[in-house]
């Protein structure tokens, strides 16, 4: 039997990405525990993990502090879609601001390195294009989407004040738009928007004239960023942003879409949402030079693979 690599906590493991973040883990060699409430997740992401050895699953919040015994902690426990941070949007800061400190208590007393993940989100609809590091956003503090992006910004400030006050080994990336199988189908994304009406025949529902940008990382690509990240050396602190630069817009991306599912409903234009950013393109220059990571998988490839898991829940 294989010494393990270590115990890896994985908070919202059994979400989108946390999930296949725990698939790479054990296929690395780690003792996984997964953490989850299961406020926007579902256990369908890891049941196929249940009975490997070194997988472990606990259901909890972590708004309450977590008592447990681990080497590395990859915190990714947040609603992350607009449909569900902002169903119960008091929760939502309670998770980034609350669970954020519970996790760097856990990781200070255990000594663990401590990896965020914050979001494309904290740039707000951004004033500079495409969006580097050191911008400072543009964020309405009091808009509807306020509990997400500044619950992440008040998260940055609790990692970056740890490592200044106690000297904490911490990783903070930034995620912009990732997709892959296990995105919940009615998490108001738009890719999962797309591929969901286009498979049971409705039509596609653009925000806007389409002309809006967004760059869309496949999830093995962005998994393999954040591994690369906890395994830098640790001066290597952050923020690093993880994204797929490859820039698309919400019209072209419907296009490629009704591409590999022909679908006669067509598409219908709705009003654009109280401040959803018009232009949103990451420059990981960082990520390359740091981490030597960048993605690898185009958009046509991933869709195909995305568009295989969705028949197989959707229909």
């Amino acid at each position: 039997m294989s010494m393990s690599q270590g115990r890896a906590l994985v908070t919202g493991g059994a979400g989108f990405i946390g999930s296949h973040l725990c698939d790479r883990l054990l296929g690395d060699g780690y003792d996984v525990l997964c953490v989850d409430n299961y406020y926007s997740s579902t256990k369908d992401n890891i049941t196929h993990l249940l009975d490997h050895p070194r997988f472990e699953l606990l259901r909890h919040d972590v708004t309450f502090p977590l008592y447990v015994e681990v080497d590395e902690i990859y915190h990714l426990a947040c609603p992350a879609s607009p449909i569900h941070y902002q169903r119960d949007p008091v929760q939502t800061t309670k998770t980034a601001v609350h669970g954020s400190i519970n996790m760097l208590g856990l990781a200070k007393r255990t000594g663990a390195k401590i990896l965020l993940t914050s979001t494309s989100e904290v740039y707000g609809d951004p004033l500079v294009h495409p969006q580097t590091e050191d911008y400072w956003g543009n964020v309405n503090p009091i808009g509807p989407r306020a509990c997400y992006d500044e619950g992440k910004r008040a998260a940055e400030t609790l990692f970056f004040d740890y490592r200044r006050q106690h000297n904490l080994p911490i990783k903070v990336v930034r995620l912009f738009n990732t997709y892959g199988p296990r995105m919940h189908p009615h998490d108001g994304r738009v890719v999962s928007n797309f591929i969901v009406s286009a498979l049971t025949e409705q039509p596609l529902t653009i925000y806007g004239d389409g002309s809006q940008t967004r760059s869309f990382c496949y999830v093995d690509d962005l998994v393999n960023g954040l591994i690369a990240m906890m395994n830098a050396p640790e001066d290597v602190i952050g923020p690093i942003n993880l994204g797929n630069p490859g820039e698309f817009t919400i019209a072209e991306l419907a296009e490629q879409v009704l591409q590999q599912i022909p679908s006669a409903a067509g598409i219908e234009h709705l009003p654009l949402p109280v401040d959803d950013p018009v232009r949103r393109q990451p420059d990981i220059t960082r990520a390359k030079e740091t981490l030597d990571w960048q993605p690898t998988i185009a958009l046509a490839d991933g869709l195909t693979r995305t568009i295989e898991y969705f028949r197989s829940v959707v229909i």
